[in-house]
């Protein structure tokens, strides 16, 4: 069956003993001019390949321009080459200004002692997670890592839920007991933010194997569901990652990998850290489609998420999707940031992902200003409210730190009089002699 990611070219496999010159690496941060297969950045590649068909199976690799240049040269009319509609332009808008304004606060109230820990903010990198949640049902999957904030608020989490969470209160999606790093919601599909790189993987893969198992075996025709993994560029030279590329591939789970390639590990450059920088191409190799699209444009990763949640929810197995973009802020609130060069930072601010959304919409007469202002003003009064909501809520009770624990909540151990220490009330008062 063709589909949107059928291939323009197809490129016979780099031989197994080609070399690479060290004057001439494949990608090169060298020069901001021009355009290249990294879309919207500065780096250079070689041309992609695909294995043969004899050796693999069809399923074509291609960038995202590709995509958007079919889509587009269907119909000559202006109206139809429009990639949303109005009331799709002014979904995106909201949920993005909402990521940016949600994270924009966090800092502030990081900063004034609200927050513990680490928080890792998404600013820049909101065409990401709104392009791929906002074409989500409600019944669909999502699995994070620990800047998952803004994933959890594209999946319908309350902003109230979600700040009050930060603040460690009870009244947050985790009851003040996950933090920052581990947003879950059992009712929003939201399987969990992982603190360690690549952990979220393999459940994200178990929760596609539910929805194939519910589907096949037990009968469950209406199980369509589908699951959205995001991780980072630096998850991708870890073990899971490649085991589970094998096994999605292998049992054709619905299932989008999706990473969220912000260039930098922390403060290691993709570029040094891995032998082939384009992640992309890992698809082919376990036999899925691999795409690689400009994560700083909501349009362009949304067109392409269209795709690969159709081919899941058909039943036609995973897709890889590489999203190139860039955080704006350091790795967490704890990071000076001094790592990147501010030529790279300038670079990428240019090329803010809601500025370039707004400007799509006014040259296609969309929407005019003050819709949007409006929008910014509803999001400003929800992010104030969730605040004032997550500082009025109470702390959890000392004994709540006891649940979810244990399943067997004896496993806290025998106390000195030979009784369980979970049947003491001043053990979970917090006030027993240990």
């Amino acid at each position: 069956m063709a589909t949107s990611f059928s291939a323009t070219k197809v490129l016979q496999p780099l031989p197994l003993n080609s070399t690479r010159s060290a004057e001439k690496p494949l990608l090169s941060h060298q020069s901001l001019k021009g355009s290249s297969s990294f879309l919207g950045s500065s780096l250079s590649l070689k041309k992609p390949f695909l294995p043969p068909q004899s050796q693999r199976r069809s399923n074509a690799v291609v960038a995202v321009s590709d995509v958007v240049k079919e889509k587009k040269s269907k119909s000559k009319s202006s109206i139809s080459n429009l990639l949303i509609t109005k009331e799709e332009g002014l979904v995106l808008y909201e949920d993005m200004v909402l990521g940016r304004a949600f994270e924009d606060m966090c800092a502030q109230m990081y900063y004034r002692g609200k927050m513990f820990g680490f928080v890792h903010l998404y600013n820049g990198q909101e065409a990401v997670s709104t392009g791929f949640i906002k074409l989500l049902k409600k019944e669909d999957s999502v699995v994070s890592t620990y800047r998952d904030h803004v994933h959890a608020l594209s999946k319908g989490v309350p902003a109230r839920q979600v700040m009050s969470e930060l603040f460690g209160k009870t009244t947050g999606c985790c009851r003040g007991q996950g933090g920052s790093m581990h947003m879950f919601s059992k009712e929003h599909n939201v399987l969990g933010g992982f603190a360690f790189i690549g952990e979220g993987i393999p459940v994200a893969t178990g929760a596609a194997f539910t929805s194939k198992y519910r589907r096949e075996v037990l009968k469950e025709a209406d199980c369509d569901h589908v699951t959205v993994a995001f991780f980072g560029d630096g998850t991708c030279n870890n073990g899971q990652f490649y085991e589970c590329l094998n096994m999605a591939a292998l049992w054709k789970l619905p299932i989008i990998f999706v990473v969220e390639n912000n260039l930098w590990a922390i403060g290691m450059s993709h570029l040094r850290s891995t032998s082939d920088p384009r992640i992309w191409k890992k698809g082919p190799a376990f036999g899925m489609p691999g795409v690689h699209v400009d994560g700083m444009d909501v349009l362009k990763v949304r067109e392409v998420a269209k795709e690969a949640v159709d081919r899941a929810r058909r039943g036609e197995g995973p897709t890889l999707v590489e999203c190139e973009t860039y955080r704006f802020r350091g790795h967490s609130l704890a990071d000076p940031d001094e790592l990147r060069d501010p030529t790279e930072k300038n670079h990428y601010a240019t090329r803010d992902p809601i500025t370039a959304l707004k400007k799509y919409m006014f040259e296609n007469n969309l929407v005019n200003e003050a819709e949007l202002k409006a929008i910014d003003k509803k999001i400003d009064e929800l992010v104030e409210e969730s605040v004032e909501f997550a500082d009025a809520s109470p702390v959890p009770a000392r004994n709540q730190l006891l649940e979810n624990v244990f399943a067997d909540p004896r496993g806290f151990g025998i106390g000195p009089d030979g009784r369980y220490r979970c049947e003491d009330p001043k053990f979970t008062e917090g006030t027993a002699q240990v």
